[in-house]
């Protein structure tokens, strides 16, 4: 198959580091962008620790690339494709990923074939994939401290060696509830499948766009999960608890402070992954979550 660069002339590629053996797919997505037409650019890190040497490959920084990229392609895990989305989102660049990490709930196309799937994508045979982020903002004292953003979730989480958190939640100037527990993941649909799904919470379809509250090990079992409307306002108070700190997709600022707040809302940004056009949400929730394994009489999983 032949790529054309009519609907992306730049491509941007992000490469997860110290990935071994990442050398040889690199180049070889490398030649093949460029043989079709594209021209390619190296983001920056990716450059850096790389250290290939690739004729009429620029190097650029994650903002650079928002301006003058039409498209990246993400070549490593999930965590590769966050790092990289939160910075993106603000261009509306789209997301392709190349799975070089565990899951890959977001890095979705096998190494194994890449090139034909990218073939496929490029000349314009896709599924477009909008998913919605969430920002936040640390308050102290009635100034902002911290700005976050995050396309999996924001988690509010009390130090491995202390108590537990209380923590005074309100929903759009409406009082929720007050929770004793080991924190709360505020998640966005994206976000359904990680932290948010390990600690009980529901899988929540991408398109519907809501935002889900799960707390981690509440003190009353009574405290469930709950999927609030996208529009909602979320306004998390520290009560009470010791070095408690509030992370952005696992990026940390720590040391919250008594009467601190995070408020969280819909981000105006939005993400656009571009899939393979036979590409299904539920395929992936079976191929993932092995929904699609059944005992034996063994007992082994087939």
């Amino acid at each position: 198959m032949t790529a054309t660069p009519a609907a992306f002339p730049t491509i941007a590629l992000v490469v997860r580091q110290n990935t071994d053996g990442i050398a040889a797919p690199v180049r070889s997505v490398v030649e093949f962008l460029q043989n079709a037409g594209h021209a390619v650019v190296f983001e920056a890190q990716t450059a850096e620790h790389l250290a290939l040497s690739l004729p009429q490959v620029r190097v650029m920084t994650a903002a650079e690339i928002g301006t003058h990229c039409d498209a990246a392609i993400v070549m490593g895990g999930d965590g590769t494709m966050l790092g990289i989305a939160r910075q993106l989102a603000p261009f509306d660049v789209p997301l392709i990923g190349i799975n070089q990490g565990r899951l890959g709930f977001m890095t979705d196309i096998p190494l194994d074939g890449m090139l034909d799937v990218l073939a496929q994508i490029l000349g314009g045979r896709y599924k477009a994939d909008r998913r919605t982020l969430l920002e936040g903002r640390v308050m102290r004292d009635g100034a902002t401290i911290h700005l976050g953003l995050a396309v999996n979730d924001v988690v509010v989480a009390r130090g491995a060696g202390a108590g537990m958190a209380e923590l005074r939640v309100d929903v759009d100037g409406h009082f929720m509830y007050n929770q004793r527990s080991d924190g709360l993941i505020i998640s966005t649909a994206t976000g359904s499948t990680a932290y948010a799904l390990s600690a009980g919470g529901p899988l929540l379809h991408p398109s519907l766009g809501g935002i889900v509250m799960v707390p981690i090990a509440p003190h009353a079992l009574s405290n469930r999960p709950i999927v609030l409307s996208e529009t909602s306002e979320i306004v998390v108070e520290i009560v009470r608890g010791r070095d408690i700190s509030v992370n952005f997709d696992m990026q940390t600022f720590a040391s919250l402070a008594w009467q601190d707040q995070i408020v969280i809302r819909r981000s105006p940004h939005t993400i656009t992954f571009l899939h393979p056009e036979d590409w299904s949400y539920y395929n992936t929730l079976r191929e993932k979550l092995h929904w699609n394994e059944h005992p034996s009489h063994d007992g082994k999983l087939n």
